[in-house]
C-alpha cells in the first residue's frame, strides 16, 4: 500500500510523446486564462502546498503508531486503514499539483524543486507504511477474513486487504520491504534523466524546408514537420531529427539499460520468474494477453502491410520509406480552432447518453486543461486523476487540426472514466488499472470517427478520416505492440545476463522495424538512420506499459460497435465497467462486460474493422474512378 499517481500517458493517431506546435503563438495565459488549468482548486498557492506538505510530514510518522496492532481486532483495523488511505489521498493531492506545475514548464527549476519534494515526501510515506503488509500477513488469511466478514465498515478496505494476501509469495519481511522502499530515491533516477535530456537539455536543429520555413526541430516540431507535405522536406526532418537522437545513443543506452536492470532487480528480488510476471502480477492480469496480443498481431501482419501499400498508392509513392508514414493519405486544409473542437466532440458522444454528456461538457469548460503548447512545455497530452476529491486534470498542446480534436476525445475519456470511478467507488478502489484506462479513451476515438463520418457531405472528407482511422489503428494496435515486443526482448536479454549498450538497442529494435513494416517485403524500407527510435520513446521507461494500448483498443472497438448498433443494455454495461474503478482485477472487469482478451478474438475483430475501413476507402476510390 503505497502512494501512486494515476497518471495516464497517451498517443493518438501516431503521435507517441509529441504535439505539434501551433502556426500561431497562442495566447498567453495573462490574457487567455480560461486556456489553462486552475490549480487553485488543488492549493491556492505554493505557500499553501508547502503548509499542507508541512502537514502531511508531521502526520507520516503517527504511522508508526500502529506498528504491531493490525490483528488486535477489526475495530483497530479500520482505524488503520482510514488513516493510512487518508495519508494517501492528501499525499496524491500534493503530487497532483507539483506534477502539474513541473510539466507546464520543465524549465521552472522552483516547480522542478516542488516536484522532487513530493518525490522524497512520497518515498518517506513509503518506507514508513512498509510494515503495513507484511504484518497483515502475519495476521493471517483467516483472521482477516473474518474481520472483513464481520464488520461491514471494513468493506472498502476489502479488495485491497484481499490483493495484500494475493501477492504473499512475492511480499518479503518488513525490514526488506522498508529498504526497498527506500530505494525509490535512486531507482526512478532513469526516467528522470531521460526526461531532462528528451525535454530540456538536447540542442535541436533548426532546417531550412522548401519554400524557406525555418523548421526548428525539437520534439515538438519535428511531430508537425515530419508530416510535411513536401517528400524531400520529411526526408530532410528525418535525418536531421534522428541525427540528433543517434548522437546520444550511448546516453540514452545506459539511461534505458539502467531502467531494465531495476525492473529486473524489483523482479527477481521478490522471485518473479521475469520482469514480465512481476509487471503484470499487479493487476493480475493473465501472461495469456501479453502472449495471445503478439502473436495475433504478427500473424496479422499482412493486414498493415496492405495499409502501407494503400498509403503508397494514395500518395502516390512506389517506394515507401519511413519518413512517408505521417503525412495524411487524404490532404485536408480544415481547421478546427478550440471552440469547434469541443462542439464537435460533444456530439459524438450522444450514444454514451446525457448524463455522461452534461458531465463532459462541464469538464470541457471549466478549468482542468491546459490547452496549447508554450516554450517548455512537457510535450504530447495526459490525464492526471489522482486529485480524487477536486478533479482530473488534462495537459494538451492543441493545435486547431484533427488530430488535436481526437487527442482531447481521447484523454477526455480518460477524465470521465476517473469521474465517473471516483463517483462510484470510495477512494481506495477508485483508481482503476492501466489496463482499462485506454478502453474509455479510444473509444472516444470510434465515436468520433462515426460522427465525422455521419456529418461529412463529400467523399473527400469521409476519405481523410477513414484515413485517420486507419492511421490510429496502426499508431495504436500494431505499433504498441510492436513496442511491447521491443520491451519484452531488451528485458529478456537482461535477464539472460546480457549487456545492452546504445548500438544493440538500435540493433533490436531495427529488427523490429523491419518486420513489422515488411521491410523485407518490399513493402516500406527501414533506413538504419531511424533504428534510434527507441530512445525516442518514453514509455518504455513504464515498464510493460505500452502493450494495454493495444488490447484496450480491441477492447473498446467491440464495445464500441455494440453501443453504436443500439444493443439493449451496452450502454449500462460499458459504462457499468467504468464505474467499477478498481474495486477487482481489470481483466475480469473487462471480462465480465463480455470481452476475453486472453482469447484471439477481440484482436481478429479489430484487424476485421481495419480490413473493412480500407475496404469503404477504395470503394470510394473506385467510384472515384468511374
Amino acid at each position: 500500500m503505497h502512494p501512486q499517481r494515476f497518471l495516464v500517458l497517451c498517443m493518438t493517431l501516431g503521435s507517441l510523446l509529441p504535439a505539434a506546435l501551433p502556426a500561431a503563438e497562442p495566447a498567453a495565459p495573462a490574457t487567455n486564462p480560461a486556456a489553462v488549468w486552475d490549480l487553485t482548486l488543488l492549493y491556492q498557492d505554493d505557500a499553501a502546498w508547502h503548509a499542507a506538505k508541512d502537514r502531511l510530514a508531521a502526520e507520516i510518522p503517527k504511522l508508526k503508531s500502529y506498528q504491531g496492532r493490525l490483528g488486535e481486532n477489526a475495530a483497530t483495523l479500520k482505524e488503520a486503514m482510514d488513516f493510512i488511505y487518508g495519508l494517501r489521498k492528501d499525499f496524491e493531492r500534493l503530487a497532483v499539483y507539483s506534477s502539474l506545475k513541473r510539466d507546464v514548464n520543465t524549465r521552472d527549476t522552483a516547480a522542478l524543486e516542488l516536484n522532487q519534494q513530493a518525490d522524497l515526501l512520497g518515498t518517506d510515506f513509503s518506507r514508513t507504511a512498509s510494515f503495513i503488509n507484511p504484518e497483515l500477513l502475519a495476521v493471517g488469511e483467516t483472521k482477516l477474513r473474518d474481520f472483513l466478514k464481520n464488520d461491514p465498515s471494513l468493506a472498502p478496505y476489502r479488495f485491497p486487504i484481499l490483493e495484500v494476501l494475493r501477492a504473499a509469495p512475492h511480499t518479503l519481511g518488513a525490514e526488506a520491504e522498508g529498504v526497498l522502499s527506500a530505494a525509490s530515491l535512486i531507482t526512478d533516477t532513469p526516467t528522470s534523466f531521460y526526461s531532462i535530456l528528451a525535454n530540456a537539455d538536447i540542442q535541436w536543429p533548426t532546417i531550412k524546408l522548401a519554400d524557406g520555413t525555418a523548421a526548428r526541430l525539437d520534439q515538438a516540431g519535428y511531430a508537425k514537420w515530419r508530416a510535411a507535405s513536401n517528400r524531400a522536406d520529411r526526408q530532410a526532418v528525418f535525418a536531421a531529427f534522428w541525427k540528433t537522437f543517434r548522437e546520444y545513443e550511448r546516453t540514452f543506452g545506459i539511461s534505458l539499460y539502467s531502467q531494465v536492470k531495476t525492473d529486473w532487480f524489483a523482479a527477481s528480488v521478490r522471485k518473479y520468474p521475469s520482469s514480465l510476471a512481476a509487471a503484470l502480477a499487479g493487476d493480475n492480469i493473465p501472461e495469456a494477453v501479453y502472449r495471445t496480443l503478439l502473436a495475433e498481431t504478427n500473424a496479422n501482419l499482412p493486414t498493415l502491410h496492405r495499409y502501407f501499400k494503400l498509403r503508397g498508392r494514395m500518395l502516390g509513392i512506389s517506394d515507401l520509406h519511413y519518413w512517408d508514414i505521417y503525412p495524411p493519405i487524404v490532404k485536408s486544409d480544415k481547421t478546427f480552432p478550440l471552440a469547434t473542437g469541443k462542439e464537435i466532440i460533444i456530439a459524438a458522444e450522444q450514444p454514451l447518453g446525457p448524463d455522461y454528456v452534461a458531465q463532459f461538457t462541464a469538464s470541457l469548460n471549466a478549468r482542468f486543461t491546459d490547452y496549447y503548447p508554450q516554450s517548455g512545455k512537457t510535450s504530447g497530452a495526459y490525464m492526471n486523476g489522482s486529485a480524487y476529491d477536486v478533479h482530473p486534470y488534462v495537459l494538451m498542446n492543441y493545435n486547431d487540426d484533427y488530430e488535436s480534436v481526437s487527442t482531447l476525445a481521447h484523454e477526455w475519456g480518460h477524465g470521465l472514466h476517473s469521474l465517473l470511478a471516483s463517483h462510484a467507488q470510495p477512494y481506495p478502489t477508485a483508481q482503476y488499472s492501466t489496463f482499462i484506462a485506454e478502453i474509455a479513451s479510444t473509444l472516444n476515438e470510434s465515436l468520433l470517427l462515426e460522427h465525422m463520418l455521419k456529418v461529412a457531405d463529400r467523399d473527400e472528407e469521409k476519405l481523410y478520416y477513414l484515413g485517420s482511422a486507419l492511421e490510429n489503428l496502426r499508431a495504436t494496435f500494431f505499433r504498441q505492440t510492436m513496442f511491447a515486443e521491443f520491451e519484452l526482448a531488451i528485458h529478456e536479454e537482461v535477464e539472460q545476463g546480457n549487456p545492452l549498450s546504445g548500438e544493440r538497442l538500435s540493433k533490436l529494435y531495427g529488427d523490429l522495424l523491419r518486420r513489422y513494416h515488411g521491410d523485407g517485403q518490399g513493402v516500406l524500407k527501414i533506413d538504419d538512420l531511424v533504428t534510434i527510435e527507441w530512445a525516442y520513446i518514453p514509455h518504455f521507461y513504464r515498464d510493460f506499459y505500452v502493450y494495454q494500448y493495444a488490447t484496450s483498443i480491441a477492447a473498446s472497438s467491440a464495445f464500441a460497435d455494440r453501443i453504436l448498433q443500439g444493443e439493449p443494455g451496452a450502454v449500462d454495461t460499458y459504462l457499468g465497467m467504468l464505474k467499477a474503478g478498481g474495486s477487482d482485477h481489470p481483466y475480469e472487469i473487462v471480462k465480465r462486460a463480455g470481452v476475453d482478451l486472453a482469447t484471439p478474438g477481440p484482436y481478429r475483430a479489430l484487424v476485421a474493422r481495419m480490413n473493412s475501413i480500407m475496404d469503404q476507402i477504395e470503394a470510394i476510390l473506385a467510384k472515384e474512378k468511374q
